[in-house]
């Protein structure tokens, strides 16, 4: 049992809990997140082995060592092949647009996005370990955009799980609304918060934080606050590598980075083995992470709303996890850090530590203007149609060859994050026309919406979800 990995808080409290612990937990009782005390690691050879494995195969391989005992090798297949049923043939295609440059086109899921590769597989271990234990839980997650239709969409319906999705109040697009609200079933709740994607965040560490109100409501979280939400978005970096010439050839990421989960995943995959040479981080006009990636200095700003509203984020939860690596797992620094921010608004890492993690991290931003031209240029050169998102992502990357901070001689793996008919008002801005809708999408948008426009009153949502919980 000892060779199985455990979990702490990278604020201390918590130590060594299980993957099921973690699972039902979401964020550690000191208000900190969980990772993994060691990490496994691929060799060269165990890597090669890996090449034509469908998805399904290889996701069970890659997230077998995080998950064992809790589910054995066949089950953790079982799981993964029932995700990734409805995908597609292919379930994250890579489309190269020329020469060593590729797009990963990770909006082949429920609701077009990329949070539906992980939210479709944590629903079915979530409610695994609920059945196994005869518990019910509340679920409770903030949303930019995506997150939280892929979070309804995935637990709705489930008998032993009350969800609340906060999003901020015409901060989203009109799509991404329509994918949490047009949903009307039992225990699935969508609150429109009057605040930016920071405050309902804000909102949901506040409940966890509060544990009393955590342990009476069997608080648990979709966000990728939760480590077990985060983790399959690892295997599709190992996907998309091993395709285009890993472990042979190094490849270069480019993602569009809001709350720094999905960048992550990559900074996941390289400490486990897979040869990344870069990790290229776009931000839009709320580029709290560049502006951190060239001095150190992480300061929040006003979140001003931008055509990439998935973004529009100025604390990026993900990045305490990237934290305590570079504090050399002391979580009394995370701990300091963490706590200026919050009062604050700032912390600071040395130059030493800046310096380190740029061996790897690059970090560029994309503005509006920018982003329309991006998506058009791409449409124009390789009738290609970039969300604006993915657009930023793609645009970080010219960015990068221009500086020669990379070269076109590796592979080039650019994230595309969503699907463009979730953005048809921009696309049309750019390009003069509007993306076709899938037909299941055109079915949502003729559908009532239901859902609840609150105050960001930290009591007044409490009393929301006591008041709603299923017994």
């Amino acid at each position: 049992m000892d060779d199985y990995i455990k979990y702490s808080s990278t604020r201390g409290g918590d130590k060594s809990l299980s993957y099921e612990e973690v699972l039902l937990a979401g964020l550690a009782r000191d208000g900190g997140l969980f990772m993994p005390e060691k990490w496994p690691n691929f060799s060269h050879s165990e890597l090669k082995n890996m090449k034509g494995l469908s998805y399904s195969k290889l996701a069970s391989k890659i997230l077998k060592p995080f998950i064992q005992p809790f589910l054995g090798e066949d089950d953790i297949l079982d799981i993964c092949k029932a995700t990734y049923s409805s995908f597609g043939n292919d379930v994250a295609p890579l489309k190269e647009l020329k020469e060593n440059t590729y797009i990963l086109e990770l909006f082949h899921g429920p609701t077009l996005a990329f949070k539906d590769y992980a939210m479709q597989f944590l629903s079915r271990v979530f409610n695994l370990a609920l059945e196994k234990k005869g518990k019910r839980a509340v679920i409770l997650g903030a949303t930019s955009g995506d997150t939280g239709s892929a979070a309804l969409e995935a637990f709705k319906g489930m008998e032993n799980v009350d969800i609340f999705i906060l999003f901020p109040h015409k901060r989203v697009s009109e799509v991404q609304q329509k994918q949490m609200t047009w949903i009307n079933e039992e225990g699935a709740h969508a609150l429109s918060v009057k605040t930016d994607f920071d405050g309902c965040q804000a909102l949901v560490k506040d409940c966890f934080e509060d544990l009393n109100f955590k342990d009476c409501t069997s608080l648990s979280a979709i966000n990728s606050i939760n480590w077990v939400r985060l983790l399959p978005q690892i295997v599709y970096y190992f996907y998309s590598a091993l395709r285009v010439g890993s472990p042979e050839k190094e490849v270069v990421f480019s993602v569009p980075t809001g709350n720094f989960g999905n960048i992550l995943a990559g900074w996941i995959a390289k400490k486990m083995g897979l040869p990344i040479a870069r990790l290229i981080c776009g931000s839009n006009q709320n580029d709290i992470l560049t502006r951190f990636f060239e001095n150190g200095l992480m300061k929040r700003k006003n979140v001003s709303p931008s055509y990439s509203p998935s973004m529009d984020i100025q604390v990026s939860s993900n990045f305490e996890r990237l934290l305590f690596e570079i504090n050399e797992r002391d979580p009394n620094s995370v701990k300091k850090q963490m706590h200026d921010f919050k009062v604050k608004g700032s912390f600071e890492i040395d130059q030493d530590q800046l310096k380190k993690i740029n061996k790897l991290f690059s970090a560029f931003m994309i503005s509006d203007i920018d982003t329309l031209n991006i998506i058009k240029k791409t449409f124009s050169d390789h009738k290609y149609m970039l969300d604006p998102h993915s657009a930023i992502g793609y645009g970080a990357v010219q960015k990068a060859i221009e500086q020669k901070i990379i070269s076109n001689h590796c592979p080039i793996i650019s994230l595309a994050c969503a699907h463009p008919a979730k953005f048809p008002q921009v696309i049309k801005k750019s390009i003069g026309i509007l993306p076709e809708f899938p037909i299941d999408l055109a079915h949502i948008m003729n559908q009532k919406e239901n859902f609840k426009i609150i105050q960001p009153d930290l009591k007044d949502l409490q009393e929301y979800i006591t008041k709603r919980i299923r017994k």
